[in-house]
């Protein structure tokens, strides 16, 4: 079985990889989408709109996706094929959604309510939780019934796309044919031509060189750079002695870290709600005022929940709001928490769900004494004296390069400093202080593409460190110049003619591979082969080397199947000796079958793919 998984980790293996890392998919992304206003449309498909803030908020997920693949650097994305690949996925969706709706593909309500009732996050004890699931409404800021339709959504598009992914058909032969390219064994042998004998007498014209830039300018694009100088400080370079610390400052510190102890005590939120629901807003203000007039009078707060409340899930319950999370009400209902000492109740606090008198239990918080706490303050306060004193540093530092614009300034007043410098810096140079986002925001923003020379004001490092920078040159994205692109325009017709000359050299060679045995050519041919071993594909071999071995017909008996194939300063003389193709036969069923569902899910994808381009090509978008 560990064969076998090293087998689905090659070629097949990496397109099923691609195709599966979709950034999102088309179903089980409902709650990215808010609804837009109607003037605020970004696509109409079949005279249904796809919001601007719908599509904000899927290239927001699709960014916030792939910058956790580049490792938070927001320097190295390409936002408009992000932007663009959500909107396609939007259409996509939509297209889906419309001819699920034509058929007939639909949850009922009573399904769905099923559903609900099953999820785990929504059970408490094994049952149905109203409480859990109505605090998932308010944290969502949703409505059951919205909910409810969204989900139906979501369910029409999986069930759509499920209908043709699922039941793509994989046939005993095209699963046998993939089996057989995937396990496929080849015995290659190796010989090498070094071109740099072949090289040295040959000449390329400045007519050559102008004939082929011309002809061939995307292989001469290059990507943005930067010539730059910079200088780095770290905290290190002026740390000095431990600050003494006063008593005062201890009680100070001592005095804040009582006071964050007490506020990040655990805390009993409970309420009692007044709502709208049957009657007019100044009704039920009315009568949320009356409530907190008779607590304030001496009627306990869970009696007033009791008789009161219209929270059903906590009003016999001292109006506790389980598992009270910020955000669950709003904002105003959070602030109003916050406020509240222990055992204080608030005045009536409005929401979207009505009226709310709070009142908030402090568990006790047992405190250790100054002088328990004593070391561990003193050393926060020295290092803050130590942060203070580098940041003030620094900002000194940092006056003297913006004033004078020249890097050296720090160099001088910090020994053992000095500027360094590097050139063609691009957005994907990997380097320990360039690669940092913030600098390559600084080397490569608006203003350095315009001409802009100064050097930079200080930049904050991940690892504590500042650093200055000061582009000298900018290179612009696009195609080089032929002046620019000379020598390596040069180097590769030097390549190609040295290629060919050695390739022409052995042609002989080649044709008798075709007719004679294998062993009677190596020996009068002069090449000196290498057994490299037997190989399947993607298992090590350089690309060119592979695509050489696998494009070649089986040998008959006794001979080779040869190919060329070119490396940098080098013709490779790729031959064949054996194909076996019956390792596909030792797999079993197992095996066989992980293999017909990757290859199913594969034929399944493109045909949802072609599914929905079918659904485009007859939509009317714009």
């Amino acid at each position: 079985m560990e064969s076998f998984r090293k087998v689905i980790k090659g070629w097949l293996g990496k397109v099923l990889l691609i195709l599966f890392l979709t950034p999102l998919a088309l179903v089980g992304i409902e709650g990215y989408f808010g609804g837009g206003n109607k003037a605020d449309v970004a696509k109409t498909v079949n005279g249904q709109d796809i919001s601007k803030k719908d599509l904000e908020n899927l290239t927001k997920t699709y960014k916030d996706q792939y910058l956790s693949l580049a490792k938070g650097d927001e320097t190295l994305l390409n936002q408009s094929y992000i932007e663009e690949n959500a909107l396609n996925t939007l259409i996509a969706r939509s297209l889906l959604l419309q001819q699920a709706e034509k058929l007939g593909i639909s949850l009922s309500d009573a399904q769905i309510e099923k559903m609900l009732a099953q999820q785990p996050s929504f059970q408490e004890n094994g049952k149905f939780s109203e409480t859990l699931y109505s605090n998932y409404l308010r944290s969502v800021g949703m409505t059951s019934q919205a909910l409810i339709a969204s989900l139906r959504q979501d369910h029409a598009l999986k069930m759509l796309t499920s209908s043709v992914t699922d039941t793509a058909l994989v046939s005993k032969f095209d699963l046998h044919q993939i089996a057989v390219l995937q396990t496929e064994q080849r015995t290659i042998h190796l010989a090498s031509i070094k071109l740099d004998d072949y090289k040295k007498n040959i000449n390329v014209t400045n007519q050559e060189i102008a004939d082929y830039y011309n002809k061939h300018k995307n292989k001469f694009k290059q990507v943005a750079s930067v010539d730059v100088d910079y200088i780095v400080v770290s905290p290190a370079q002026v740390s000095s002695a431990p600050a003494a610390v006063t008593e005062a400052e201890l009680q100070q510190a001592y005095n804040a870290f009582v006071e964050t102890q007490k506020k990040d005590a655990k805390r009993l939120v409970k309420h009692i709600l007044i709502t709208a629901d049957g009657r007019s807003d100044a009704e039920a203000q009315k009568i949320a005022n009356d409530v907190y007039a008779k607590i304030q009078a001496g009627t306990h707060f869970s009696e007033a929940a009791k008789q009161y409340s219209d929270d059903t899930s906590s009003k016999n319950n001292g109006g506790v709001v389980d598992a009270y999370q910020p955000g669950i009400f709003s904002k105003d209902f959070d602030q109003a928490v916050e406020s509240l000492k222990n055992g204080q109740v608030s005045k009536p606090v409005k929401t979207q769900y009505g009226y709310h008198i709070i009142e908030v239990e402090t568990a006790q918080v047992k405190l250790p004494s100054l002088e328990a706490e004593k070391a561990r303050l003193t050393a926060e306060i020295q290092k803050s004296k130590s942060a203070n004193a580098y940041t003030d540093t620094i900002n000194r530092l940092n006056e003297m390069v913006v004033s004078t614009d020249a890097l050296d300034s720090v160099a001088q007043e910090l020994k053992g400093l000095r500027v360094e410098s590097l050139n063609g810096v691009t957005l994907s140079t990997q380097h320990p202080l360039l690669s940092d986002p913030n600098v390559k925001a600084k080397l490569f923003n608006d203003d350095v593409k315009n001409g802009d020379r100064n050097a930079s004001s200080n930049i904050q490092l991940a690892n504590g460190d500042t650093i200055w920078v000061k582009v000298r040159n900018y290179h612009a994205a696009g195609v080089k110049p032929l002046a620019t692109a000379t020598a390596q325009v040069r180097a590769k017709l030097i390549e190609d003619k040295a290629f060919n000359a050695a390739q022409a050299k052995i042609q002989a060679v080649l044709n008798d591979f075709k007719t004679q045995p294998a062993d009677q050519v190596v020996a009068k041919s002069g090449l000196k082969f290498e057994s490299a071993g037997t190989f399947t594909r993607s298992q090590g071999l350089k690309r060119e080397i592979e695509r050489a071995a696998f494009s070649l017909t089986a040998p008959k008996a006794g001979m080779w199947s040869v190919a060329t194939a070119k490396l940098p300063d080098e013709l490779v003389v790729v031959g064949v000796s054996d194909i076996n193709s019956k390792a596909a036969d030792a797999l079993n069923p197992e095996q066989l079958q992980e293999l017909g569902n990757l290859y199913q899910r594969f034929r399944g994808q493109q045909e949802l793919d072609d599914y929905t381009q079918y659904l485009k090509s007859h939509a009317k978008i714009k």
